[in-house]
């Protein structure tokens, strides 16, 4: 099995169980190995007071890349800790998109840059997530 493969069938058994990111109206665009890119449009029920996306919401797209990015070796990975920076505002209507990368890993332990931008481009938020692997595997795999 190529790390190609493994990362989709990691991301496929995820999904199918993975019931907040599809109440956000999160897309999976792409998953790679140590890398996957998420996608939402911002609706109404995500606007805060401001009439801009809510901060929580924003928060869970790049939660949601980074679960696939480090999950995608079919071991199970879990957040260790994480933190976000706001950078411009989601606006109704816009497709905000999260990308993420691997920065990281070594043994148990790794850290994942994720960056949140605007349908026009620009960057809404910068994500890190640090990653602690936990027993067990998304799908049985045959020993090579």
């Amino acid at each position: 099995m190529t790390p190609q493969e493994r990362a989709e069938r990691s991301a496929a058994a995820m999904q199918a169980e993975d019931h907040a990111t599809k109440w956000l109206g999160a897309r999976l665009e792409a998953v790679g190995p140590g890398t996957a890119t998420f996608s939402m449009i911002v609706e109404t029920h995500h606007l805060n007071g401001q009439g801009i996306c809510h901060g929580g919401y924003i928060f869970t797209l790049a939660d949601s890349a980074f679960a696939f990015a480090c999950n995608s070796y079919n071991r199970r990975v879990v957040a260790q800790h994480n933190s976000i920076s706001y950078l411009s505002p989601g606006q109704k209507g816009e497709r905000l998109t999260a990308t993420a990368r691997e920065a990281f890993l070594s043994g148990r332990s790794g850290l994942y840059d994720i960056t949140i931008t605007g349908g026009d481009g620009r960057k809404v938020a910068l994500f890190r997530g640090a990653s602690r692997q936990v027993s067990g595997q998304h799908f049985e795999e045959e020993e090579q």
